[in-house]
């Protein structure tokens, strides 16, 4: 069966974990949060240096270290996270007879005078950096 929509797993690992560490009333570990989410704990730990990187969440080594979040939950955004994970979301609104990366198949210039999608894949990518953008975490504690 196809889908249209699917995060990737870096960014199911980033905004599930970011949530747990919301959660928690300490620092959570990478084990501990890759046992939750069901993922590697390699691939969380690689998925979490970005969100360090980017200070959503400090990281503490030793027996009693882990991550904890470098903000109050309600100040970062869903989209925060995503983008920190996958880069800025494009959302442009332009017609597919333009120079747009609205035109599913990226062409530059569109054969027909009405796009056949009528911009449907710029629509949904407004709407969803909209909802991302207007969910943090603390909507998830």
């Amino acid at each position: 069966m196809s889908t249209i929509f699917q995060l990737s797993e870096a960014v199911s690992i980033g905004l599930h974990g970011m949530v747990l560490i919301a959660k928690s009333e300490g620092p959570i570990n990478a084990t501990v949060m890759a046992e939750q989410t069901g993922s590697s704990r390699n691939h969380l730990a690689k998925v979490f240096q970005r969100l360090v990187k980017q200070k959503l969440v400090k990281a503490t080594r030793g027996p009693s270290g882990g991550y904890i979040l470098n903000k109050k939950p309600d100040e970062i955004s869903l989209l925060e996270i995503y983008e920190s994970i996958e880069g800025p979301i494009e959302s442009s609104q332009d017609s597919c007879d333009e120079a747009s990366s609205s035109c599913p198949l990226n062409r530059q210039v569109c054969p027909f005078s009405k796009c056949i999608m009528n911009n449907i894949v710029s629509r949904i990518s407004a709407e969803f950096k909209d909802y991302l953008e207007t969910n943090t975490l603390r909507d998830y504690i």
